[in-house]
């Protein structure tokens, strides 16, 4: 790589980093116009070029940097999402599958940055679900994203709340006390703990809970809240 190259995408990564797309997008571009051959110079330009509202440059640069690097996850659920924006849906869910595949015959090989934003986009998907209350669906996409992504706490809290808003009170308390002991410094996992309980008929467990929130947060309007309602 020739040192104006290097200094191209030194400059242009730092100002992408720091969220300056304005001035990153030129560097990188020159960049990529002397030496093509960098797939995450290419993903960083398509990722600039999406969040423009330019969806046919960002697809071809995510298109290029597979071609250089075709395990590259995180471009390709770039592209997956660039597809769905211009209505090319076959394409999206084709290339969207591909990554799912790949990620559950090895879900730890993939970077933890992409395994987090696959585990996401199983979360949309789930909390789209559940507004619809199709839970088991709701469930099902949940599920996949814990399976990505076991340690987000915060998925397991919103799977825990689908269980209780079906009734299915043991599986709620179950995904809730895991997600408060896993993080116990995450206090929504103790507030929907408590509104689990509540919903059991555990009223003690619940206030239990609550006052733990406000002990760590007297600030917490949920947990306030709540202990009010049960007060009064």
């Amino acid at each position: 790589m020739s040192e104006r190259v290097d200094q191209l995408i030194s400059l242009g990564r730092e100002h992408y980093k720091a969220g300056e797309y304005d001035k990153a997008e030129p560097l990188l571009a020159e960049a990529v116009a002397i030496e093509p051959r960098f797939a995450d110079v290419s993903n960083m330009l398509g990722v600039i070029y999406h969040a423009q509202g330019r969806f046919q440059e960002a697809e071809q640069a995510f298109e290029a940097a597979l071609a250089i690097n075709p395990n590259y996850t995180e471009a390709a659920l770039n592209l997956s999402v660039t597809y769905n924006d211009r209505g090319k849906y076959d394409r999206a869910r084709e290339v969207y599958s591909r990554v799912v595949t790949t990620s559950y015959k090895a879900p730890r090989s993939i970077d933890p940055f992409a395994r987090g934003k696959l585990a996401n986009m199983h979360a949309d998907l789930g909390a789209g679900y559940a507004s619809l209350a199709m839970y088991d669906e709701a469930v099902r996409e949940y599920g996949n994203a814990l399976g990505l992504c076991p340690e987000f706490a915060d998925l397991r809290v919103r799977l825990g709340a689908v269980y209780r808003d079906m009734g299915d009170h043991d599986a709620a308390i179950h995904e809730l006390t895991t997600a408060r002991d896993q993080r116990p410094e995450y206090l929504p996992a103790r507030v929907h703990l408590g509104v689990a309980y509540f919903s059991a008929g555990r009223k003690e467990d619940a206030v239990h809970e609550w006052r733990e929130v406000l002990q760590r947060d007297p600030t917490n309007k949920s947990a306030a809240l709540y202990l009010r309602m049960v007060k009064d």
